[in-house]
């Protein structure tokens, strides 16, 4: 007898889509820290039905994304200044590594895809700036020959995306990074690997550095307009 499987109601492809839909408006701030998110209003907003946004919200629950909330729905949550510390040592190694193989194959970044990041930084579209950045880093990781570094950066791709839009969306010289990348292609085209490894390193310090400023300043914005209560101190 062949065994019972329970039927799927939503399209998974739906699900994922709402889940990137979501996530994208999170990174690129649409959906802002402490923002409440309702079943309802995503799904008239995305014109879809209920079923997929709630699974979607679950699957941004589970990532921590979004947390429970008092009443309806649910709130994004503020970006974790440790964890996203962590994120990136983590990133940084992966970054290193693959800059090292990829200078050992003297590999050329197509120069479309440079172009399209300097005509992303130029506009004021977040999400289009973080997608051409995952895409210049994923360009190496791929050009490494190892597969598992590309593997092992999907693990964390999705807190890395809302780092990105958390720096970007700030980030007053967009175009510098833009400078940076220009200089660790330069390096892997011209095999060598020591200087591409080491400007890859200090390319991600500075981001995590610019994450962690713009985290600092959220926090004193918000203790600034925090109202004292009664009875404590000034």
């Amino acid at each position: 007898m062949p065994a019972q499987l329970v039927s799927i109601e939503v399209a998974p492809d739906l699900v994922d889509q709402v889940y990137r839909a979501l996530l994208g408006a999170i990174s690129s701030g649409t959906l802002a820290p402490g923002e409440r998110i309702t079943q309802e209003d995503i799904a008239q907003r995305l014109s879809v039905s209920r079923q997929p946004v709630l699974q979607a919200l679950r699957l941004l629950k589970k990532d921590g994304f979004v947390h429970d909330a008092p009443g309806r729905g649910v709130l994004v949550a503020p970006l974790d200044a440790e964890w996203m510390r962590k994120v990136y040592q983590v990133r940084g190694a992966l970054d290193v590594l693959a800059a090292r193989l990829a200078a050992a194959q003297r590999f050329r970044i197509d120069p479309r895809l440079m172009e399209r990041g300097r005509r992303a930084a130029r506009g004021r579209n977040v999400e289009a700036m973080i997608d051409a950045d995952m895409a210049f880093h994923q360009a190496i990781y791929e050009a490494s020959g190892n597969p598992l570094i590309g593997q092992s950066a999907d693990q964390h791709w999705r807190h890395l995306r809302r780092a990105m839009g958390a720096v970007l969306q700030a980030e007053p010289q967009r175009e510098t990074l833009w400078d940076e990348h220009e200089a660790i292609a330069a390096a892997i085209a011209a095999g060598h690997a020591q200087r591409a490894a080491q400007l890859s390193e200090e390319h991600v310090a500075r981001a995590s550095e610019a994450l962690g400023r713009r985290l600092a300043q959220q926090l004193a914005r918000t203790a600034s307009t925090t109202p004292t209560r009664k009875g404590d101190k000034a």
